[in-house]
């Protein structure tokens, strides 16, 4: 082989090496393109399902009458938040969400990780809101049924990592899985010391099923869009905040100037729990 064919051979694979590593930046690229799109394309998604829910519903369902029996920890007006983070947080998430509710599954699972980080690292308090919106649309009481769990959970000081399976074993809109005790329970199991004796008595009892009511009211009251209704420092962010749409960056960046100049939270409650439904004194926060 002459010197000047070897040369072009070894000219020839260099530029196919380099073709090959421009190829892969470029696919590089494109797939955080497309991941990025997912997100925001997902969290806009949710916000249209999410209007479609609350402008359907019927406003007369969970408003039924029945002891009020808040979740330990329970605060804010009527007690009707259920609070996650430090006390002394700078800024505040709250978020209405129903357990059925299709959006506000796509909202937590896309987000998920990240406001766990802003909660654990002290930046944002969240206060948690349950509405049944889903159930006056489609019949049933999943979204009852879900929430009490939820509550009960937060009695046992394990609700953010029920919260969070719950949204994870979402079923289909049209199947009222969460109905049936059975269901949660199964669930519960995945969260570690949750399926107890008193979890169980708690969920077929019912026992906060006339606080996710009142708290439903709430939400029927307060002149929402639909779920997730998320708001920071109480400035609606989901769909958009101003002109910018919402994304994880975006939540981050909105997060970040709110907090300017303030200290981070440093006050986390130790979970505290007690009986199923024991009855405290009325807070405010």
């Amino acid at each position: 082989m002459s010197e000047k064919n070897s040369a072009g051979k070894r000219s020839a694979r260099t530029r196919l090496q380099e073709e090959r590593e421009r190829q892969k930046a470029r696919d590089k690229r494109r797939r955080t393109l497309i991941v990025s799109a997912a997100v925001v394309g997902v969290l806009g998604l949710a916000a249209v399902v999410g209007l479609i829910a609350a402008n359907t519903g019927d406003k007369g369902d969970g408003s039924g009458s029945g002891p009020v029996a808040a979740p330990t920890g329970a605060t804010g007006k009527d007690r009707l938040a259920i609070p996650v983070g430090a006390t002394d947080a700078p800024s505040t998430l709250t978020i209405w969400e129903d357990f059925r509710c299709p959006a506000c599954a796509q909202f937590e699972n896309a987000a998920r990780a990240t406001i766990h980080q802003l909660t654990d690292s002290g930046q944002i308090k969240v206060e948690y809101h349950l509405a049944t919106i889903i159930d006056g649309n489609m019949g049933g009481s999943g979204s009852l049924n879900a929430a009490n769990a939820a509550a009960c959970a937060q009695d046992s000081g394990k609700f953010v990592a029920y919260h969070d399976v719950l949204y994870q074993n979402q079923p289909p809109e049209p199947d009222d899985a969460f109905a049936r005790d059975a269901k949660l329970f199964e669930l519960a199991a995945k969260v570690p010391g949750l399926d107890t004796p008193a979890f169980r008595s708690c969920v077929s009892g019912g026992t906060h099923d006339g606080w996710v009511n009142k708290s439903n009211e709430a939400f029927r009251s307060g002149d929402f869009r639909g779920t997730p209704t998320v708001l920071l420092n109480g400035e609606s962010i989901f769909p958009s905040k101003g002109d910018e749409q919402i994304s994880i960056e975006n939540l981050k960046k909105w997060v970040a100037e709110a907090n300017k100049g303030k200290k981070a939270g440093t006050a986390f409650p130790s979970p505290a729990p007690a009986s199923p439904g024991t009855p405290a004194s009325p807070t405010s926060g």
